[in-house]
């Protein structure tokens, strides 16, 4: 629903983290209208203003290397519509606080002054140093899930979701994943011009809704340097004995431990719990198979442990949100 007259000024922040590609996507296609208005009639050509700042004028590089232009500098623009922090590429999974705190400071006084706030991945790190995400869902992308978790404790993480609006007037806006700048620029555009003007330019552009969210992306990575030895131990041994018959009852076996004690240190080690753990390490080892081999669905849901392949297909689309099958057509690795 449109809010605001158009045109919009919509700011791109840019930091040396900065990935160009999503940075210059969001930039191109929210300025590709004029283009796009001459194949699509009721669609304006100008309905936003588009601008990069950065801290500073001076050239600098993005993440990768590559050049990254600035148009200002965060503090020479005082009103904006909507603020964008996209993806920013880090050398290491582990954030650090407080590196750009001009830009944390920016961010906060626009939103006061009515501006929407929105990011794009690894983006929502300088949006939740704001502590305007106190309290509320935010997304990322799920390898940074755990230092996001770290460093902001009071905001509820959905790594499952690929995009999540908050606040009081949907004013914070959150994608999760590399390539989510697409479903925040169209996002945006059928919030702002209309979801007419959203399925044009994602038809011009072949840009891509992530409808079915994170969920199938997600690479179940679990921990094994948490300390507690005995739960370590059954953790390997589970990797290679994944399809034996209840395998959380033979886990407190081995571990040696009384199975009350088992579970809360299991959980505690490993953030899950001895079910949900086998559960989560059974479908990552059929996505695996799904993705690799044309075995039959009923022979792999043998292969990990399910005897039952009604059941294990609950248990795969619960987990990933899409059927074994829907999943196998959609990440197959191609020329096997």
């Amino acid at each position: 629903m449109r809010t605001r007259e158009l045109p919009l000024h919509v700011t791109l922040v840019a930091t040396p983290d900065a990935q160009v590609s999503p940075l210059s996507g969001l930039y191109e296609t929210l300025t590709a209208f004029e283009l796009l208005s001459s194949f699509e009639r009721d669609v304006p050509a100008r309905p936003f203003e588009v601008e990069i700042v950065a801290p500073s004028r001076e050239a600098i590089s993005g993440a990768s290397g590559l050049p990254l232009g600035a148009h200002r500098t965060p503090v020479e623009v005082e009103r904006t519509d909507i603020a964008i922090v996209p993806l920013m590429m880090l050398e290491t999974p582990d954030w650090v606080t407080g590196r750009y705190p001009g830009i944390v400071e920016w961010l906060r006084s626009r939103h006061a002054e009515g501006a929407v706030l929105a990011s794009a991945c690894t983006g929502v790190l300088l949006l939740a140093e704001t502590g305007l995400l106190e309290g509320r869902e935010a997304t990322i992308h799920w390898a940074f899930a755990p230092t996001f978790r770290r460093n902001f404790p009071d905001v509820r993480l959905r790594t499952e979701e690929v995009l999540i609006t908050a606040g009081d007037r949907r004013e914070l806006v959150m994608t999760g994943g590399v390539m989510s700048w697409h479903d925040l620029a169209l996002h945006l555009i059928a919030r702002h011009v209309g979801p007419s003007a959203a399925h044009g330019m994602a038809r011009l552009l072949m840009l891509e809704w992530h409808g079915d969210g994170q969920a199938p992306y997600i690479d179940f990575a679990p921990r094994l340097d948490h300390g507690d030895a005995a739960v370590a131990g059954v953790q390997r041994w589970l990797e290679a004995h994944l399809a034996i018959s209840n395998p959380a009852g033979e886990m407190v076996s081995r571990s040696g431990l009384a199975r009350r004690t088992f579970e809360r240190r299991f959980k505690e080690a490993t953030g899950h719990t001895p079910i949900a753990y086998v559960q989560s390490l059974r479908v990552s080892e059929a996505k695996r198979r799904l993705e690799r081999t044309d075995v039959p669905v009923e022979e792999i849901a043998r292969a990990v442990g399910y005897e039952n392949t009604s059941f294990f297909r609950r248990v795969f689309k619960r987990t990933t949100r899409l059927t074994p099958g829907a999943y196998r057509r959609k990440f197959r690795m191609r020329g096997l």
